[in-house]
């Protein structure tokens, strides 16, 4: 009966050990999530951009295309 006992505790210790960083982990996972979700739902409430902002994306948009183009070509820009 003393195996038995020493048996069943090793195995309920281990089970314990083992247990608690796969709680830590579960935690852990879940405020990944939240963090998650915090971002995707603050992108979604943004202000549309205002036409100035739209100008000068497209203005940097072209004048990276213009470099890449002239990179294509290899000339310097």
């Amino acid at each position: 009966m003393n195996e038995l006992t020493m048996t069943i505790a090793l195995a309920s210790f281990g089970l314990v050990a083992l247990s608690i960083p796969v709680l830590a982990a579960l935690k852990g996972w879940q405020g990944w999530l939240e963090i998650k979700r915090i971002e995707l739902s603050s992108q979604q409430r943004r202000e549309p951009p205002s036409p100035a902002m739209e100008r000068i994306e497209i203005a940097d948009l072209k004048e990276r295309v213009r470099k890449l183009e002239s990179i294509a070509a290899c000339i310097d820009p």
